[in-house]
């Protein structure tokens, strides 16, 4: 059996297995027609992954909009697995076994997946179809051909839980799936997590393993938000203002100080000043490398930020898994 920790980002698909991580960012298009072959005086682009799936071409990854017609859906529908998500999915494993120097995926998978807190925060009832909708699209035999090279994947048992939480054991767990040492006692206290992510900024208070339900929400206030404002005119789609930004062409200093305080104001709402008692604060996502440190310094050096914040959930999604692994065991 192989476990992964699957992060399914608005802004990349981020996985986390024996072989470390593996990002690809959630863009995708669909193919349409030929493309423009090499003229002279003119570099020749290298095409992004392209995926066919159910008969359908996809280019998946950075740049993919450039080459195709672009689809960008940031609703929670693309959750249930719509086709644009397993182009992406399908584009992440593809990445993973590239990575990994696997030429096929020749055992089983289970797979521990995080997903943002709105979806997973209702009545019980409500909650459980959301958890079963992810499970039936993700378990069970999935084919695909990546650049024209088939692959077949198996997936034995998904579990499904929310993304700060793979954050939050990502601080607490080692590789081995067993707490540090010196972070055992912090499963007691109450321990903040803040994840800026592509579409949302989501804050998490756990205690004892569960969450303090008071101090837990989410927004849409992600990278998404910064990238709104510095596309005031609409002249980009987000997945090109993606790629500029991932490739550091893309000048957001301007709108940064005004989303930064959007996002103090969201965790002002939510956690007050009660930050001050809890014993740590982690934060995570690719939103936090961008604000530069200035969430460390809203939590007056209280908060840590791990190595890699971008894979932090994925990676703590494994280390869970195979504490779980390591538990059944005995």
């Amino acid at each position: 059996m192989m476990y992964l920790g699957v992060d399914l980002g608005f802004g990349a698909n981020k996985l986390f297995g024996a072989a470390g991580g593996s990002e690809l960012p959630s863009q995708v298009a669909i193919a349409t027609g030929e493309v423009v072959g090499r003229l002279a005086g003119m570099k020749s682009a290298k095409a992004p992954m392209r995926i066919e799936v159910g008969g359908v071409s996809y280019y998946v990854g950075a740049g993919a909009h450039d080459w195709g017609r672009p689809v960008e859906s940031l609703d929670y529908e693309r959750l249930n697995g719509t086709p644009e998500m397993l182009a992406v999915f399908y584009g992440a494993l593809t990445q993973y076994a590239r990575q990994a120097k696997m030429a096929e995926y020749n055992q089983p998978l289970t797979l521990l997946v995080g997903m943002p807190l709105e979806p997973l925060t209702g009545q019980p009832a409500a909650v459980k179809e959301v958890v079963a909708r992810v499970k039936n699209w993700l378990k069970g035999r999935h084919e695909w051909a990546a650049d024209k090279r088939p692959f077949v994947v198996e997936v034995a048992d998904v579990n499904v839980t929310s993304q700060p939480t793979g954050a939050l054991y990502d601080f607490l767990l080692n590789d081995e799936g067993k707490f540090y040492t010196d972070r055992k006692e912090l499963v007691k206290k109450e321990v903040g997590v803040v994840s800026v992510g592509f579409n949302t900024v989501e804050l998490l208070v756990a205690q004892n393993g569960a969450p303090v339900q008071r101090f837990t929400g989410g927004a849409t206030n992600g990278v998404r938000r910064l990238l709104e404002l510095v596309n005031r005119d609409g002249l980009y789609s987000l997945g090109e203002l993606d790629t500029e930004l991932r490739g550091g062409n893309l000048d957001y200093a301007g709108s940064l100080d005004l989303w930064g305080r959007e996002i103090a104001g969201q965790v002002e709402r939510q956690w007050g000043k009660a930050w001050k008692r809890f014993g740590q604060i982690i934060v995570v996502g690719g939103g936090s490398v961008l604000l530069n440190g200035n969430l460390s310094q809203m939590f007056n050096g209280k908060a840590a930020m791990p190595e890699q914040p971008v894979l932090a959930i994925a990676r703590g999604l494994y280390k869970l898994a195979v504490m779980q692994e390591r538990k059944r065991n005995g």
